[in-house]
């Protein structure tokens, strides 16, 4: 018998996670010659951003505001060609984001060794990545498939999407928002991935990330040198 099916009146931020210069490193060095001072000033200016498309001086700020929107949250439903992912054949959008930070950090790691250093032949030390994580309002009624995924085997399956890309396709024609679900690359993780983007608002910034491969481990930091999460490569290989 299938396994029923529930909705989650899904109300908080989730992160997403995508491929960004740190070109926020030097804004501030004119204030300071201290990397936590700029830390400090980058932090304020996160904060003190305005949401997309609510500012109070819209003929000025409203290009940066859809600059950031387009980036944080509309770009997977406006590209020409929309790519096959868990959730899509490939002939639809989805944007993808997780319930915490550390959960968009197993994803992406796998998807940039398994994917574009693997097909280069390139996973090896000294390969290193930059990344930034933005904190995304979605609020929806979402079609729930964490008991499905922790059921099914299909829905967890590594590399074959053929299951989650039904499901997908089917709330995709039939207009629901997204659905929630279990994560397969980070034990107890949890992602979004929605469909329609209007149930997302309010992208703001909340950190930049470099990914870096050295001695068998993805190092991955927010203030550069330091090692905030250490994956070993073994453990996301086609995992």
């Amino acid at each position: 018998m299938p396994q029923p099916l529930s909705l989650v009146d899904f109300q908080r931020d989730v992160f997403r996670n995508i491929v960004s210069l740190r070109v926020s490193e030097d804004l501030f060095d004119d204030l300071s010659d201290h990397p936590n001072d700029w830390k400090t000033a980058q932090a304020a200016e996160a904060a003190a951003t305005p949401p997309a498309y609510r500012s109070d001086t819209p003929t000025i700020d409203r290009p940066f505001e859809e600059a950031e929107f387009m980036t944080a949250i509309g770009y997977p439903f406006a590209q020409p060609n929309w790519s096959r992912s868990r959730f899509s054949d490939g002939s639809f959008g989805v944007w993808y984001g997780s319930l915490a930070a550390e959960t968009t950090v197993y994803e992406t790691a796998y998807h940039w060794v398994n994917g574009l250093l693997a097909d280069a032949g390139l996973v090896r030390d000294g390969m290193s990545i930059e990344r930034k994580v933005y904190r995304v309002r979605c609020e929806a009624a979402l079609v729930d498939l964490r008991a499905a995924f922790a059921a099914n085997a299909s829905l967890r399956s590594s590399r074959d999407y053929a299951s989650c890309q039904a499901i997908g396709r089917r709330l995709h024609n039939e207009g629901h928002p997204g659905l929630v679900t279990g994560s397969v690359r980070h034990d107890h993780g949890e992602n979004l991935a929605v469909l329609r983007p209007a149930v997302l608002t309010s992208a703001r910034m909340q950190c930049y990330l470099t990914y870096r491969l050295v001695e068998g481990e993805i190092h991955v930091e927010r203030q550069v040198g330091m090692p905030w999460l250490r994956i070993p490569v073994r453990q996301i290989w086609h995992a």
